[in-house]
């Protein structure tokens, strides 16, 4: 009897123990798949889905980060083989464990031609099709990543140094970075070299960011979501007659209200009250 009353309390506290286990384990792995719901500043690899979806998508086999550092042009100028960009995300990466990221000031992305990375993924949480061009071939060129920002408080040449080491580092040349000269007003005889990013052709590579040099990177890439803002389907560039297409059924709208029944001369120049 005895026994079987031990062999009870053990069956007991094992399953207890399995219990509370089981519960700390769901409160851990909902505690962390929140962080990184919360960490929304990961840069994918070329071709990713929109975050949410990479997440349900991606079965975190690993073969994007295999193809992207197991390439013959993967090579320094010493001729040792070079880190691949994607990294595998682990424990303390603070994004979803075994999904691939990349760090541009560690690994950007070296924009290979044959994107190596995108025909092998197997669930379609990279997706081909988007960069394809209109001559069916794989490009690039199309693939949105991120977008590059430039700290102007921060970056040298909006000081007046002559700087260009982001322009001179970007894989699309000329078009992705642009260099703007502005009169130097304070000296009245030098100018300003300015990096503008292009929004409509950055890949979000990173390789600007890699190759600045400031203590921290003035210029940085971002998800293309955070980078950006949106200005709403209301507005109209009123110079664009695409853009004009989008209302050219809508109808107008007028509020009235105790200041529209004036004239505007019965309150323009006026004091407002608030």
């Amino acid at each position: 009897m005895a026994n079987s009353n031990n062999n009870r309390r053990k069956f007991m506290a094992t399953t207890l123990q399995s219990v509370g286990l089981t519960a700390l384990g769901g409160l851990l792995w909902s505690g962390y798949s929140d962080e990184v719901k919360a960490s929304p500043l990961v840069l994918r690899p070329p071709a990713a889905i929109e975050e949410d979806d990479f997440l349900k998508a991606c079965i975190k086999c690993g073969l994007c980060a295999e193809a992207c550092v197991n390439r013959d042009s993967n090579k320094n100028s010493d001729g040792s083989q070079r880190d691949g960009t994607l990294i595998m995300a682990k424990g303390g990466d603070h994004k979803m464990i075994g999904t691939p990221f990349f760090v541009p000031t560690e690994t950007p992305c070296y924009m290979c031609d044959d994107i190596p990375c995108v025909p092998v993924c197997p669930s379609g949480a990279l997706d081909m099709d988007s960069v394809i061009n209109k001559d069916n071939e794989l490009d690039i060129n199309l693939a949105k990543m991120g977008l590059a920002v430039v700290h102007k408080e921060s970056c040298v040449a909006f000081w007046g140094i002559q700087c260009d080491a982001c322009y001179r580092a970007c894989p699309i040349q000329g078009e992705a970075i642009t260099i703007e000269h502005q009169k130097n007003e304070r000296t009245g005889k030098h100018a300003y070299l300015l990096p503008i990013v292009h929004s409509d052709i950055c890949t979000g590579c990173g390789l600007c960011e890699k190759a600045c040099i400031t203590e921290e990177p003035a210029i940085f890439v971002l998800p293309v979501k955070e980078a950006t803002g949106v200005a709403g389907s209301h507005y109209v560039k009123g110079w664009d007659e695409k853009d004009q297409l989008r209302v050219k059924d809508a109808k107008e709208i007028h509020t009235v209200d105790e200041r529209s029944e004036q004239k505007a001369s019965d309150y323009l120049n006026m004091e407002v009250e608030y």
